[in-house]
């Protein structure tokens, strides 16, 4: 099955060779000046060499200090496509450094890259969302997304962007919704996750799956997904992508801190697949399943159908992960709790 690429190449007649990037730093007050120039091709290649010079985050935090984001942010409005692509790589670039995400934090870069969520270019947009994805990792950068009232329109674009965006997306929310999940929720987010859970792609499941895990960390989204999606959560552990078990696993053991999530994983028999998560020592989702059958085990149907299990917790207790023997020791004390 095709599926549609992404194209950062440019148009021929921009040479990155006639770029003035010789003398590096001592380059960049010059090029700030071409920024601001009436020409299009001046523009575009003091574009091309200051994109070579961020990869240096000494260069970043004097292109920082010089002011290049004000003219950058001007820029991403630009009717070229060429100098918008340009632009957004030169943000995306300067995101990986710390340094790089303070600073776009600081200059009010979030609602500046928000203009650009319908853009026709897809690499304008993909540089957008990653350097969305990268600021979201601190957690100023989530809660400037936060902010700028854009999750309604992340969760939206989840039915309508192509792939490789969307797992930007999910990576983005993921964290941003750890912080706040109620305008996620008032957009149907759970919804469109659970259609995600089902997509062809791994990674898009998995991610999927991590959002869900966010948006289980507080107590309305816990709700939401033991009446919605538990089921499917219960499927995925059987997934034969490891990423996707830890990711559901991980949602599941916060779905079932409320007592209707347990229920409702019971009913979807999780604890076959969750004990044999627990049996298999390289398993990524391992404490997270001994976490959920834990919860599972306060419910007196499923200590009993756990009391035939207490060997495989027991094994547990060898495990070279401290957090996994004890998380073994709690679960075989509640298991074998009588009233």
């Amino acid at each position: 099955m095709a599926h549609p690429r992404i194209s950062a190449n440019l148009p021929p007649d921009i040479d990155p060779t006639k770029a003035p990037i010789a003398f590096g730093k001592r380059a960049l007050p010059k090029l700030n000046e071409e920024l601001q120039s009436p020409e299009l091709l001046t523009q575009q290649r003091a574009l091309m060499a200051l994109c070579d010079l961020v990869h240096d985050p000494e260069n970043v935090y004097q292109a920082i200090e010089i002011g290049f984001l004000d003219n950058l942010k001007t820029l991403l409005l630009h009717h070229d496509s060429t100098v918008r692509q340009k632009t957004t790589e030169i943000l995306s670039v300067m995101a990986r450094h710390n340094v790089g995400r303070q600073g776009l934090i600081q200059n009010g870069i979030i609602s500046a890259l928000a203009k650009l969520l319908d853009d026709p270019v897809d690499i304008c947009r993909k540089n957008m969302h990653q350097v969305f994805e990268m600021m979201a990792k601190l957690p100023e950068g989530a809660v400037g997304i936060l902010h700028a009232g854009l999750i309604p329109f992340l969760v939206l674009k989840l039915k309508t962007e192509l792939d490789g965006i969307q797992e930007l997306i999910l990576d983005t929310l993921s964290n941003c919704l750890r912080v706040e999940a109620s305008e996620a929720l008032a957009a149907d987010a759970i919804s469109i996750l659970k259609e995600k859970l089902t997509h062809s792609s791994a990674a898009m499941r998995s991610k999927a799956a991590w959002v869900l895990l966010a948006i289980g960390t507080h107590p309305e989204g816990r709700s939401n997904i033991c009446e919605e999606v538990t089921p499917l959560l219960v499927s995925l552990l059987k997934d034969t992508d490891p990423e996707v078990q830890a990711s559901a696993t991980g949602a599941l053991m916060f779905a079932t801190i409320k007592p209707q999530g347990r229920f409702s994983a019971l009913h979807a028999e999780a604890i076959p697949p969750l004990l044999k998560l627990v049996a298999e020592e390289t398993s990524k989702a391992r404490l997270s399943a001994i976490k959920t059958l834990t919860m599972l085990a306060e419910v007196p149907r499923g200590r009993k159908t756990l009391l035939d299990h207490i060997e495989t917790f027991q094994q547990c207790l060898n495990d070279p992960c401290e957090a996994v023997k004890r998380a073994a020791e709690t679960v075989i004390s509640v298991i074998k709790w009588k009233p």
